[in-house]
């Protein structure tokens, strides 16, 4: 897929687990794991709301496009 996501990215650098973060933002670990390995077909805008305040970072810090990736 051409988007890619670096959630795991914006993890190591605020040095926060994915147990603390599902609870931070109200999703179970497991779904969390999901969004964070690229394996999600959609992410919910108050998903993402909540990732970028738990991460204090910009939607594009988490996810990009790179052509001709799949």
């Amino acid at each position: 897929m051409p988007v890619v996501v670096d959630i795991d990215v914006m993890m190591a650098r605020r040095k926060i687990g994915v147990g603390e973060l599902a609870e931070r933002i109200g999703i179970t670990p497991t779904n969390l794991a999901v969004l964070k390995n690229g394996r999600a077909k959609a992410v919910r805008l108050t998903t993402l709301d909540a990732l970028c305040a738990a991460l204090e970072c910009q939607p594009g810090d988490l996810l990009r496009w790179e052509p001709g990736g799949d």
